[in-house]
């Protein structure tokens, strides 16, 4: 018997108990439904959560310090056991320095997109009469329609690295002014930091124990105002009070004051650097770049660290409502096994005549299967769609009251395509196996005794 006839029958037989047909397909919709909502929650929470950090654009940054070997070599524990076994502790190399040569050596591992330092510059902002001590963050340039720079609230991202020009966060610029912040694009504020000394006038000057360093004040015009949307702030991230592009934090010397002892590293031409941000080209690479990292005798941490316990608890939930959702599904099973039972007490003769005529126990099961899989099919369609109008009804209502509260809407159910087509494969399969046990039932039916049944 070929695949079609075999189809042909069993809808055939399934529109012949048309109601016992629609109540089993409904109750396997009811299962899937149950199943697509709970685990569409679970899915929108875990997005709902690590959404807001993959706005800001660090999942693919890794953050790069210099070692420190102590802790790195055991800890206060193992120096404990070494002084009760009074042996000596094993002489170790100084710590690699965060220098311009880790930046080339980070930049030539496999898979990183882009290496630079974190630089910070304490300035006094100046604007008409306002003045405060604030931080200016440098910021690459390949940050454009990045992060927090993908909207930018009023003007624009830098040009060139070469401009005096600045950003300025939202709540930073509405404390400079009580005009409407976009009023102060194109307009002129001043930068006073603290710089070292031309080196050799330093030399020449530089009091034993001491240090030189100078004032300098500079006009940079305000090009962006960026306001950042609600949520986690890991780390800081690129985002400040006042942001200048990351070559004009170098030239100013933003590397002298990240670190008590830069500055006089800077006096020898020898920049180091408290932090090193790598990015890698994709946020697959992240783990294996950041081991890469470790092996060179640096300590890295990115958000992946962070939010590991934070996806195995999403895990376990997903697990967990899954299960939940399922319960109903595994109700409509036994739904699923009565219909077949029923309808082959109904075809026993049937069954019978097929089996007289040449058909096999296997075209029998054939039968029952498709049977069962159509119900199974109809059920996850339906089901999904069911369960995808109930989310959003309820995600509704739930906004809605949170609105009239005062607080923020936000999307608490995500429907991705692998959970309707695994919530349709699922019907089908479980369908399927509910129909095996009525299937083999019917095959092993002895056809002289089904053709003397009533």
């Amino acid at each position: 018997m070929i695949f079609s006839d075999v189809t042909r029958l069993a809808v055939r037989n399934l529109r012949e108990a048309k109601l016992r047909t629609t109540l089993t397909s409904l109750g396997v919709a009811i299962g899937i439904a149950s199943l697509v909502g709970m685990v569409s929650l679970g899915v929108g929470l875990q997005e709902l959560t690590v959404g807001q950090f993959k706005k800001s654009g660090i999942f693919d940054s890794i953050t790069v310090f210099p070692e420190n070997r102590a802790f790195r070599r055991g800890g206060p524990m193992r120096m404990g056991r070494r002084a009760a076994e009074n042996k000596a502790p094993e002489p170790s190399k100084p710590p690699e320095p965060l220098d311009d040569k880790a930046v080339q050596k980070l930049s030539a591992l496999p898979n990183v997109r882009e290496v630079y330092p974190n630089l910070r510059l304490p300035v006094e902002v100046k604007y008409e009469n306002f003045s405060e001590f604030a931080s200016a963050l440098g910021i690459p340039l390949s940050s454009r329609g990045e992060g927090v720079f993908q909207k930018i609230t009023y003007g624009s991202f830098f040009n060139n690295d070469t401009d005096d020009a600045c950003l300025l966060s939202m709540d930073f610029a509405r404390n400079m002014t009580s005009e409407d912040p976009k009023n102060l694009i194109g307009k002129t504020l001043s930068l006073g930091y603290a710089s070292a000394m031309d080196i050799a006038g330093a030399l020449a000057n530089l009091p034993m124990g001491g240090m030189n360093v100078q004032r300098v004040e500079k006009k940079f015009t305000i090009l962006g105002i960026i306001e950042r949307e609600p949520g986690p702030n890991f780390g800081g991230g690129l985002f400040s009070s006042v942001m200048i592009p990351l070559k004009k934090a170098e030239d100013a010397g933003a590397t002298d004051f990240t670190n008590p002892q830069a500055l006089l590293q800077g006096l020898s031409n020898k920049k180091s650097y408290m932090m090193i941000t790598v990015r890698v080209r994709r946020m697959q690479d992240t783990e294996d770049v950041e081991k890469k990292i470790k092996d060179l005798g640096f300590n890295a941490f990115s958000i992946n660290d962070a939010l590991q316990g934070a996806k195995k608890a999403f895990l376990i939930l997903d697990v967990l409502l899954g299960l939940i959702g399922s319960i109903a599904l595994a109700v409509a099973s036994l739904g699923i096994v009565n219909t077949m039972v029923m309808s082959i007490l109904e075809r026993t003769r049937e069954i019978g005549v097929m089996k007289a005529i040449g058909g096999s126990d296997w075209d029998i099961r054939k039968i029952f299967f498709v049977e069962a899989s159509l119900i199974g099919l109809v059920g996850g369609v339906v089901g999904v769609v069911l369960g995808w109008s109930v989310d959003k009804i309820i995600g509704f209502a739930a906004n809605f009251y949170v609105t009239r509260q005062g607080g923020t809407p936000a999307q608490m159910f995500f429907t991705p395509w692998w959970l309707v087509l695994g919530g349709i494969g699922f019907s089908i399969l479980v369908s399927f196996l509910a129909g095996s046990y009525p299937a083999n039932r019917a095959a092993r039916i002895d056809p002289i005794k089904a053709l003397r049944h009533d």
